[in-house]
């Protein structure tokens, strides 16, 4: 590879946006690699340019930094990513985000209901939690996370 290939840091932080700090820390978490020259600086791939987009655009999705480090483990190192390299990790990652935006709207569309929480002050409380039976079920608002009262289908 060329020199030309390579960005130090500096510019790296600049392409990205990422504080200098930050890129260390990823490089830390194996998320970006670098090579050192032979003055001892760290040298990145230009293709580190998307590995580290694509960190910022999964935080933004609530992803750990060990899923992230999990799916671009898959991408070939030392090479771009191709279309169909980041075709299979967003395929994974939109399976994650559909189950997460059901089980938003299941929450959003319970919200105004019972909860579930065993707290007994609404009237639909005595109906569908009668003497807190939701507590043997674990802690939380139960029936917002999933239990069914009993004898509701």
């Amino acid at each position: 590879m060329h020199h030309r290939d390579f960005l130090s840091i500096g510019q790296l932080a600049k392409r990205t946006g990422l504080a200098v700090s930050a890129i260390r820390y990823y490089e830390t978490e194996g998320l970006v690699f670098s090579e050192r020259n032979a003055g001892g600086q760290r040298r990145f791939r230009r293709a580190d340019i998307r590995r580290l987009s694509f960190v910022q655009i999964a935080q933004q999705f609530d992803f750990s930094l060990k899923e992230i480090a999990e799916q671009l483990s898959r991408l070939p190192e030392g090479r771009t990513p191709t279309k169909a390299d980041w075709g299979k990790i967003s395929r994974h990652f939109r399976a994650d985000l559909d189950a997460r935006i059901k089980t938003l709207e299941g929450l959003r569309d319970k919200l105004d209901g019972c909860i579930g929480c065993g707290c007994l002050s609404l009237k639909k409380c005595e109906l569908y939690n009668p003497l807190d039976n939701a507590r043997h079920n674990g802690t939380g608002a139960r029936y917002l996370v999933g239990d069914m009262p009993e004898g509701i289908d």
